[in-house]
């Protein structure tokens, strides 16, 4: 990986640290299935989410855990790729019910809820603000990069 590329990595993972709400994809049936989900924590390239053993969302990533969240904020967009993998300590658990708002004021205690991590193993970054646009497909297990499709007009020959 260039250091251009180590950049927008960097980049990318600022960007889902400010914008932490997102779209979470997981599969039901063959089919795909979206709702808005919250990113937790951020600890180097992986990203951390709660979520309740009765949901609908726990099952379906119990079944499948290939997943792919997100984050579209004005003309930028994040995008990552991995496995669920429930394997979370009890301290990360706390420290995660303990730091979102949001959990204390619908559960009554941290082990009401059942916690996961996507080690991101793809990344896409879709900035549409310059021109031609940045779009970086970054593979985290392999380094490899490569320039995705930015319109018609900036095809190479």
């Amino acid at each position: 990986m260039f250091m251009a590329e180590q950049d927008i990595l960097q980049q990318a993972f600022e960007f889902l640290r400010e914008h932490n709400e997102g779209v979470l994809a997981t599969v039901s049936d063959g089919r795909p299935c979206l709702r808005a989900f919250q990113v937790m924590k951020i600890d180097d390239h992986t990203l951390f989410f709660a979520t309740a053993p009765q949901k609908e969302v726990y099952r379906q990533l119990k079944a499948n855990p290939n997943i792919e969240f997100m984050v579209l904020h004005g003309k930028v967009s994040v995008r990552c790729s991995g496995t669920a993998c429930f394997d979370l300590d009890e301290e990360t658990c706390r420290w995660i019910y303990d730091n979102n708002p949001v959990l204390p004021r619908l559960y009554s205690a941290f082990d009401k809820l059942v916690y996961f991590r996507i080690p991101v193993e793809r990344l896409e970054y879709y900035d549409l603000r310059p021109t031609p646009p940045v779009v970086l497909h970054i593979d985290l297990a392999t380094k490899d990069t490569s320039i995705g499709f930015r319109g018609e007009r900036f095809m190479e020959s």
